[in-house]
């Protein structure tokens, strides 16, 4: 299996990203894919997740109306949109994908950093 995250890089306050993650060796329609962020010197917190179809989305407080997550199950991808950036968003982020039994992969993280 193999997870690989893309799209980070370093944005103006107010700006906008896009991650993508795109997953392999998986039967994607069946697994959860989330997005996770951390923060130097914090822990790894949970920033959204979307179920099997894609309809069925979960957002942090700190994503919910900035940040939309979305996939694609033919392409084996998921997407993190992200608008209105804050130095706060400031971190690693990293794709997370769990299997039908509970098992959990991760990508190795793309780094997003908002910076005037």
């Amino acid at each position: 299996v193999e997870i690989v995250e893309s799209g980070g890089g370093s944005v103006q306050p107010g700006g906008s990203l896009t991650l993508s993650c795109t997953a392999s060796g998986f039967a994607f329609s069946s697994v959860i894919t989330s997005w996770y962020r951390q923060a130097p010197g914090k822990e790894r917190e949970f920033v959204a997740s979307t179920l099997h179809g894609g309809r069925s989305t979960h957002y942090a407080d700190v994503a919910r109306g900035r940040f939309t997550i979305s996939r694609d199950n033919f392409k084996s991808t998921v997407w993190l949109e992200m608008t209105n950036l804050e130095p706060d968003d400031t971190a690693v982020y990293y794709c997370n994908v769990q299997t039908y039994n509970k098992s959990e992969y991760w990508g190795q993280g793309t780094q997003v950093i908002v910076s005037s």
